[in-house]
C-alpha cells in the first residue's frame, strides 16, 4: 500500500496537532500518523494549559490561527490570570482543562479539518533520496514507512514524536520500555537520523502520582478557586467560554516526615543510583531532587489539580518522582489531607531521544535532511505550549515548502514563539528548555493582550488565520484607536477636582486631557465612565468584547512610554537582523576571531549578524570583526 500526501505529520501530541491542522488549513494535502487516535492531544503530565510565558505562547498560537486556545477554552474547568500583582508585560493566562474532553475536542477539530487525514499506526523509518552529488547536505526525505508496512510519500514531513523515541520509563529500579505509561516506545527513527549526521542525545522528564479524589480529605487542604471574568485564551468572539462546571484546585504541603520517607528511598532512586544518566528539567524538578538541592527546607508546596468533571482522578503537582512505588505511597500518606489517599498509578521518570536543535533553521527544517521539519520535545523542549508553538511553525513551513514559497519565521520582538525558536537554533540546549518571561528581552512588546495585533495579520497573509478572525482583529484595532483618540481630545476641567478628591486622586492644577487621568495608576476607564457621560456613551457603543478592548487600550495608555522605548531598542537591534552572513563563509580561516567564536560559528552557521551575536561564546569584539570583514 502506498499513500501520497503533500505533508505527513508524525505524532499526535500538541506539536503534531497544531502542525497537521496548520498544514491542511493552508491547502496542503496532509496526513497525521499517530499511535492511538484516542490519545490525540493527550496531556501526558499536568491537566493544564498556560502559565508564566506559556500562556502568552497559547495566545500567539491562537492569534496566528492555531487551535490550542480554542480547545482549551472549550474544555476549561478553571481559569486564572497569573502575575496580576505585577505589570501587564508578565500577566499570564492559565487554565485547568478536562483531560478527556480536551482529547475529544482536538479530535473534533482534526477530523473536521478539510484536507486532513488521520492514520493510526507507528512510523518506523524514513525514505530518503539524494538530490545529486552524494553530499550529506543534499539528502532529502521523501516518505515514511510504518509498522504495518504502509509507505507514505510526502513533499515534506514533520516529526513530533515527543518522548516516544527509544522511550524508557523508570520506577525505582524497575525499567519499562515505552513513551508513556501503558504506551509503547518508537524505535528505528533515531538511529536512522543519526546515520545521516543529525546529532542525538538523551533527556529525562517525569510525572507524579495520580490520586483517587474520593480518598482525599479536602478539609485539610486550602481551596484555590479560579476567575470568572472575561479573560480566556482565544481571541475569537464565540460563546463557548467556561461552559463546563468550574472546579477548584487545592494546595497542601510536604513536611519533615514526608522528607524522611523520601530520603530512605534515594538509594533506589534512578536519579541517584546511576540508572538515569540524562538531564532533567531544572525548573520542574522531581520531589527527590528538591530534597537534595534544598536539604534545609522542611516543606514544599504541592497542588491537587482535578483531571476533569467526570472523573475522581487528581494530579499531585510538585510531587513528580521516580522513586519506588512503596516509597512514593508511604511518603504521600504523610501529607495532611492525604493520610488515607489511594492512588491510580505511581509517578515515573522517562528518558527519550532528542536532536540537537542548532542543526535546524528558524523554520524548524533540518539543515542536514531537506524537507524534514522537527517540533516539540524532539528538539529538547518541555511543555505542551512550547511544543504546540513549534508544531504550528513547522506545519506552516511544511505547507509553504510544498507551495514553493519563502519560509515563515518570527522575530524575538514579534513573539515568544520567536524567542523560543531562536534560543533553540542559536544556543542549543543542555537541559529541557522551558519558556519564561525573563527569556524575552522585549517583554512589554510581547504581552498576552496584544498577540492578535502582532500576529493575526501575519497568519492571515499566509492563509492560516481566516477572514472572521482577521475582521475581529481589525474591529478591535479600530475601537482601540477610537478610544485613544477620544482620550487625547476630551478636555477635563478643574471642576472635575471634586470627583478626583472623592476617588482619592490628586487634584488638577490646570485642565488636562482625559488621557492624562487614565495614565494615573489609581484611575481606569471603569472608574471614570460613571463620572464622565461622554466616555460611558462611547464605551457602550462597543458591540462586543468590550472588557477586552478597554483593558488593551488602558495598557497602551498607562505603559506608552515603556512600550515606545522598548520598540526603539528592538528596531535598533533589528537592523543587525538584516545584515546577512554568507552561507559559505569559512570561519576557521578568520584568525581575527577567537578560537571559541570560530568553533561556535562553524557549528551553528548563523544566518545574520544579530543571530551570531546571540551565540554563547561569540563576544561583541567578534561581532565587530565580522562587521568590518563584511564591510570590506
Amino acid at each position: 500500500m502506498k499513500f501520497r500526501y503533500d505533508v505527513v505529520v508524525i505524532g499526535g501530541g500538541h506539536a503534531g496537532c497544531e502542525a497537521a491542522h496548520a498544514a491542511a488549513r493552508m491547502g496542503a494535502k496532509t496526513c497525521l500518523i499517530t499511535m492511538d487516535m484516542n490519545k490525540i492531544g493527550q496531556m501526558s503530565c499536568n491537566p493544564a494549559v498556560g502559565g508564566i510565558a506559556k500562556g502568552q505562547i497559547v495566545r500567539e498560537i491562537d492569534a496566528l490561527g492555531g487551535k490550542m486556545g480554542e480547545v482549551t477554552d472549550r474544555t476549561s474547568i478553571q481559569f486564572r490570570m497569573l502575575n496580576r500583582s505585577k505589570g501587564p508585560a508578565v500577566w499570564s493566562p492559565r487554565s485547568q482543562a478536562d483531560r478527556g474532553k480536551f482529547i475529544w475536542a482536538w479530535r473534533h477539530v482534526l477530523e473536521n479539518t478539510p484536507g486532513l487525514s488521520i492514520w493510526q499506526d507507528t512510523a518506523v523509518s524514513f525514505v530518503f533520496a539524494d538530490d545529486g552529488g552524494g553530499e550529506e547536505l543534499a539528502t532529502r526525505v521523501t516518505g515514511v514507512v510504518t509498522q504495518m508496512g504502509v509507505e507514505f510519500e510526502a513533499e515534506a514531513i514533520v516529526l513530533t514524536a515527543g518522548t516516544f523515541l527509544n522511550g524508557l520509563m523508570h520506577i525505582g529500579r524497575t525499567m519499562i520500555e515505552g513513551g508513556r505509561i501503558a504506551e509503547p516506545a518508537s524505535y528505528g527513527i533515531s538511529n536512522q537520523l543519526k546515520e545521516k549526521g543529525i546529532r542525538t542525545a538523551r533527556m529525562k522528564t517525569g510525572t507524579p502520582v495520580r490520586i483517587d479524589g474520593r480518598t482525599i480529605d479536602f478539609s485539610k487542604a486550602e481551596r484555590q478557586d479560579g476567575e470568572t471574568d472575561f479573560h480566556k485564551f482565544s481571541f475569537l468572539d464565540y460563546e463557548a467560554h467556561h461552559d463546563l462546571p468550574q472546579m477548584p484546585c487545592w494546595t497542601v504541603q510536604t513536611n519533615r516526615e514526608v522528607h524522611e520517607v523520601l530520603r530512605r528511598g534515594l538509594t533506589d532512586s534512578p536519579l541517584y543510583n546511576g540508572q538515569i544518566q540524562s538531564i532533567g528539567p531544572r525548573y520542574c524538578p522531581s520531589i527527590e531532587t528538591k530534597l537534595v538541592t534544598f536539604p534545609d527546607k522542611d516543606h514544599h508546596l504541592l497542588f491537587l489539580e482535578p483531571e476533569g468533571n467526570d472523573t475522581q482522578e487528581y494530579y499531585l503537582n510538585g510531587f513528580s518522582s521516580s522513586l519506588p512505588i512503596d516509597i512514593q505511597y508511604e511518603a504521600m500518606r504523610k501529607i495532611p489531607a492525604l493520610e488515607h489517599a489511594e492512588i491510580y498509578r505511581p509517578g515515573y521518570a522517562i528518558e527519550y531521544d532528542f536532536f540537537d536543535p542548532t542543526q535546524l533553521t528558524h523554520s524548524l527544517e533540518s539543515k542536514i535532511v531537506h524537507n524534514l521539519f522537527l517540533a516539540g520535545q524532539v528538539n529538547g523542549t518541555t511543555g505542551y505550549e512550547e511544543a504546540a508553538g513549534q508544531g504550528l511553525v513547522a506545519g506552516i513551513n511544511a505547507a509553504l515548502r510544498v507551495r514553493g514559497e519563502e519560509a515563515f519565521t518570527l522575530g524575538r520582538d514579534e513573539a515568544y514563539i520567536g524567542v523560543l525558536i531562536d534560543d533553540l537554533v542559536t544556543k542549543g540546549v543542555d537541559e529541557p528548555y522551558r519558556m519564561f518571561t525573563s527569556r524575552a528581552e522585549y517583554r512589554i512588546l510581547l504581552r498576552q493582550d496584544d498577540a492578535d495585533m502582532r500576529l493575526t495579520p501575519r497568519g492571515y497573509a499566509i492563509g492560516l488565520a481566516d477572514e472572521d478572525r482577521y475582521s475581529l482583529m481589525c474591529s478591535k484595532k479600530e475601537w482601540i484607536e477610537k478610544l485613544l483618540d477620544f482620550c487625547k481630545s476630551f478636555h477635563v476641567k478643574l471642576s472635575f477636582n471634586s470627583v478626583l478628591q472623592e476617588l482619592g486622586s490628586s487634584p488638577l492644577k490646570e485642565g488636562c486631557r482625559l488621557i492624562n487621568l487614565i495614565e494615573r495608576p489609581e484611575l481606569s476607564f471603569n472608574i471614570l465612565k460613571g463620572r464622565i457621560c461622554e466616555l460611558n456613551a462611547l464605551l457602550e457603543e462597543i458591540p462586543n468584547r468590550r472588557e477586552e478592548i478597554i483593558e488593551a487600550t488602558e495598557i497602551r495608555i498607562k505603559y506608552a512610554g515603556y512600550i515606545e522605548r522598548e520598540r526603539l531598542i528592538a528596531d535598533k537591534i533589528s537592523r543587525l537582523e538584516k545584515v546577512k552572513l554568507p552561507k559559505d563563509i569559512d570561519y576557521h580561516a578568520l584568525s581575527q576571531l577567537t578560537i571559541e567564536a570560530r568553533q561556535k560559528l562553524s557549528r551553528i552557521r548563523p544566518i545574520t549578524i544579530a543571530q551570531a551575536s546571540r551565540i554563547p561564546g561569540v563576544s561583541p569584539a567578534d561581532i565587530n570583526v565580522l562587521l568590518v570583514l563584511l564591510g570590506r
